[in-house]
């Protein structure tokens, strides 16, 4: 006869079967509406479950090892949160200032190439959403829709994330073009100039029999990279061709020189380049490894923002991506002094489950969480979260 009363034998039941859940339900249970997901977490396996095996390669792997990519979320688990009491928390404000514009939440839609490869309505079904939630979105240059088309959808010019040209005389073009749409923020990519190693999205490609060229190349330094874009609508009348290798810092002065749109440097991994970005320029700078998918540094983009923070973070806006799955996660970033915070395959998994109802359902719950947690650590506003609101290893920063 067991020792535990009653009351523990059920207590520990119940728990035994939570945890059951918690390990099986997204590949048991059938979601029937996108509103029905409770984490962005629960959304990855009804994406996979969604997508076909390249199209899903594509979008979970990173290079080499994939380490970048684990990294990037498991480094927020060395940050804690100081919860503080008795705080009047009956009003919550999520607003920043962004270049001069009010963001209701410091959560944007961050660049994701293809989404058409994800779902029938690719990018225009995020534009959707972001109107709808009054997010903002930044469209890839290896978009599947051209970036006029989004921004009717979305209600306003996109920020547009660029992939440089590999000719000088087609950027000029490409920019303008973008200028011309009425983009505000020309976000430039840098993190992938030197190329890349995608070996797990390449397994995945060779066990996929769909011939599509509509989301990935076919090796890691692909001679078909020039068709691949030039089919893309916003490489109309271009070569395709991406990435200059040769491309420099004086690069950054020669874009200032060509647009008036705001420039921001995506892929910023370090302080030193973080100054380097500052003194040619650049009016913000995205704290990015491209989702663990560039370089395996095995560094997280959160362990990374302090010192591009503490670098130029009073000079210009520091901004970050990477790993976000959870409010508690965008509330580390900004009390380390992240403007706002990028999500990708976040809102790719709603988009690949259900369109643009699983991309708003994932803006409601990142917004919900991060609400909650300022109540909680008793900081009802944004400019509240400071470096004292959180720990690192239990220790102040």
């Amino acid at each position: 006869m067991s020792s535990h009363p009653p009351q523990r034998r059920e207590f520990l039941r119940f728990l035994s079967a939570n945890l059951l859940i918690e390990k099986t339900w997204p590949q048991n249970l059938t979601v029937a509406k996108a509103t029905d997901v409770l984490s962005v977490p629960d959304f990855e396996a009804l994406a996979q479950k969604a997508l076909a095996p390249a199209h899903w390669g594509y979008l979970a792997t990173g290079v080499d090892d994939d380490l970048t990519v684990r990294m990037n979320r498991e480094a927020f688990q060395k940050y804690q949160l100081r919860a503080r009491r008795l705080v009047d928390v009956s009003q919550t404000d999520l607003r920043v200032n962004v270049f001069g514009a009010t963001w209701e939440t410091p959560i944007y839609l961050s660049a994701v190439g293809s989404q058409r490869a994800f779902h029938p309505e690719g990018e225009l079904a995020t534009a959707r959403a972001a109107k709808a939630k009054r997010a903002v979105q930044m469209l890839s240059t290896t978009a599947s829709i051209a970036v006029e088309e989004v921004a009717k959808a979305l209600g306003t010019p996109p920020w547009y994330q660029l992939y440089m040209p590999a000719t000088w005389a087609e950027t000029e073009r490409l920019v303008r073009r973008v200028e011309a749409a009425g983009c505000p923020v020309l976000a430039w990519t840098i993190d992938v100039l030197a190329g890349r190693n995608p070996e797990t999205a390449i397994r995945f490609m060779r066990h996929d029999s769909s011939a599509c060229l509509a989301c990935h190349a076919s090796s890691p330094a692909s001679t078909s990279t020039a068709q691949l874009d030039r089919s893309r609508p916003m490489f109309t009348g271009l070569s395709g061709v991406i990435n200059p290798p040769e491309a420099t810092w004086s690069y950054v002065n020669r874009l200032k020189k060509l647009t008036s749109m705001r420039l921001v440097l995506k892929g910023i991994d370090t302080a030193d380049d973080a100054i380097l970005a500052r003194d040619h320029g650049a009016d913000g700078v995205v704290v990015s490894n491209h989702g663990g998918r560039a370089t395996e540094t095995g560094r997280a983009t959160i362990d990374i923002l302090p010192e591009v923070v503490d670098a130029v973070g009073s000079q210009i806006p520091v901004f970050v991506d990477g790993g976000f799955r959870r409010g508690s996660d965008v509330y580390k970033a900004l009390a380390m002094g992240a403007r706002a915070v990028g999500i990708g395959r976040a809102y790719i998994y709603g988009l690949s489950a259900f369109g643009q109802p699983g991309v708003e359902r994932v803006l409601d719950i990142l917004r919900a969480e991060l609400t909650l947690i300022m109540r909680q650590c008793g900081t009802p506003a944004i400019a509240q979260i400071t470096r004292s609101s959180i720990l690192k290893d239990g220790f102040r920063l």
